[in-house]
């Protein structure tokens, strides 16, 4: 299987948009479309990106991508890469692409002087954690919280 990994394009982003729908699903997690595309635009392609990302195509079909950020560790007192997303279909698993991905985030911490990664992946993803582990990744338990930050009209 003939299968290209390379950093994120703009004609790439509509169909980002249906891995990450596919991503969600696979996490049995909450979808909301709300401008993403529009919004991935922004971040990724200004003249200092928010946000860094790589696909994985064959035959001309996006069958994988990841996304990184940068952000500092205060106790290492220390940047770090967050990947905040890695996700390849089904169908595609067992060909290399993760390994490949990985090579891609190591070499995008190498060009930014960046000792290490971090990321989360649900407990029950148990084919995405001998993933990690087979890279070489160890984890550490820790609960992730969300808080919505709501506007106060008036404050």
């Amino acid at each position: 299987m003939d299968i290209e990994v390379r950093t994120i394009r703009e004609a790439d982003l509509p169909q980002l948009l249906r891995l990450c729908r596919r991503h969600a699903e696979y996490e049995a997690a909450t979808w909301v479309e709300n401008n993403q595309v529009e919004r991935w635009s922004e971040a990724l392609f200004c003249t200092s990106p928010d946000l860094f990302g790589w696909v994985a195509q064959a035959n001309g079909h996006l069958c994988g991508f990841m996304t990184a950020t940068v952000d500092y560790a205060t106790w290492d007192a220390a940047y770090f890469a967050h990947m905040d997303c890695l996700y390849i279909e089904d169908e595609y698993r067992g060909h290399g692409i993760g390994r490949r991905f990985f090579d891609c985030l190591d070499a995008f911490c190498r060009e930014r002087k960046i000792g290490h990664a971090q990321w989360q992946t649900p407990p029950d993803n148990q084919l995405g954690i001998g993933f990690y582990q087979r890279m070489g990744a160890t984890s550490k338990p820790k609960l992730r919280f969300f808080h919505t930050v709501v506007s106060r009209e008036g404050a």
